[in-house]
């Protein structure tokens, strides 16, 4: 599929598979896709902006409170810029902060902004994952209308084994392609 004038917000959080995204960009952008990145504090520990900058050949946004180009709100902005916001990894911390409605950083102003679609692609360790406290956040942003692209099953960074490593990159890009169809 062709995504050429489709506006794109990845969100990118705190987790080992962050590292991840700079597939999923390359794959994004090689369809034609206007992507851009709010990076999250935790984020940043694992890859850093001029990475995600370079591939998305955008800005990538960060803070809350940063001093924009131009005037702007950058959360509203970017929220109604985007088509579709997917969270790639989402963490159970992005999860939770989303089913209570806080809005406490860039990525989760915009979400709670936002009208467009969102697509979480969770990634945790597997007791984090199967936490019922995670699992009520899922379900309640299930009932918020998020789609999610659940986790697989195999060796998670942390040596253990079980659900909670990032779905492949191929199907991301396939829900977010599909989400825009």
């Amino acid at each position: 599929m062709d995504l050429k004038g489709k506006n794109i917000i990845l969100g990118v959080c705190g987790g080992i598979a962050a590292y991840k995204v700079c597939d999923i960009i390359r794959g994004l952008v090689k369809l034609g896709a206007n992507v851009e990145c709010i990076l999250t504090n935790g984020g940043s520990k694992f890859i850093t902006p001029l990475t995600l900058q370079t591939l998305s050949k955008n800005k990538v946004h960060q803070g809350m409170f940063e001093e924009p180009a131009a005037w702007e709100i950058e959360h509203i902005t970017l929220a109604k810029k985007a088509d579709i916001i997917a969270v790639v990894p989402a963490t159970a911390d992005i999860m939770s902060r989303l089913a209570s409605g806080r809005a406490d950083d860039l990525l989760s102003a915009t979400l709670l902004a936002s009208k467009a679609k969102i697509l979480i692609c969770p990634a945790m360790n597997a007791d984090m994952f199967g936490h019922k406290a995670t699992q009520i956040n899922i379900s309640s942003l299930k009932s918020y209308g998020y789609k999610f692209v659940m986790p697989e099953s195999g060796e998670l960074a942390c040596g253990d084994t079980g659900c909670g490593r990032l779905a492949a990159v191929e199907n991301i890009i396939s829900a977010i392609v599909k989400e825009l169809s």
